[in-house]
């Protein structure tokens, strides 16, 4: 035990400009990636709250995507994204990522408007705010705090996914796991996957913290 401890401490201080690198270069694909699935998720949540009608083909494709295994949907999107030169690396691995941080984000989104108080709603039609006004001013920043807890959900998947997007070169902390594995070499692979582990739980603790300051007094 010790010597495995011994020999992680070394690999680290050997390899920690490696290891930083790879840190930052993951945690700008998830980061990317979260923020254009909040730009596309956001609004597509706040349609299926207004709308049944929307909402049906709206959570139906987003559950659609969640089942297609990512080193599947990886595959897929090669032969395409080849036609515009960009079958390998950062593009298909964002484009994965923003399509699998959907879900979490529409479904929380529309989860947090429902629970916006209907009285408040009224009273603020009441007061003779349009339906804009409303949304902006009244609904978002009551369910803010459900959004991030689907923004937090979203980010701790593409996390993961994103290490498997290192076998289309997108390198990130996957590609220090996946040498490890081919040179059969533990210590790395136990370093990539602490790496992944650390960022996780700081994104995390993070992004609650995050919601919790958005949560309004009373709610």
């Amino acid at each position: 035990m010790n010597n495995d401890v011994t020999g992680l401490l070394g690999f680290l201080k050997e390899y920690d400009i490696s290891l930083l690198l790879a840190l930052a270069q993951h945690l700008r694909l998830v980061g990317i990636s979260v923020l254009i699935a909040l730009a596309t998720g956001l609004p597509l949540g706040v349609l299926a709250w207004r709308s049944k009608r929307a909402a049906r083909p709206i959570f139906l494709l987003a559950n659609l995507i969640q089942t297609i295994p990512s080193i599947a949907l990886f595959g897929l999107m090669i032969p395409v994204l080849a036609l515009f030169n960009s079958g390998i690396g950062t593009v298909p691995a964002i484009i994965a990522l923003v399509l699998y941080a959907q879900l979490p984000i529409i479904r929380n989104t529309k989860t947090a408007l429902n629970s916006v108080p209907e009285p408040v709603l009224d009273a603020a039609r009441g007061t003779g705010m349009t339906e804009r006004q409303i949304l902006l001013g009244v609904a978002l920043p009551i369910a803010a705090p459900g959004i991030v807890s689907g923004v937090r959900l979203a980010t701790t998947l593409c996390i993961g996914v994103a290490a498997i997007a290192t076998y289309i070169g997108a390198g990130g902390l996957g590609f220090i796991i996946a040498r490890g594995l081919s040179s059969s070499w533990d210590t790395m692979i136990i370093a990539g996957g602490l790496g992944i582990a650390a960022l996780t739980v700081g994104i995390e603790l993070l992004l609650r913290w995050i919601e919790q300051r958005l949560r309004p007094a009373g709610f």
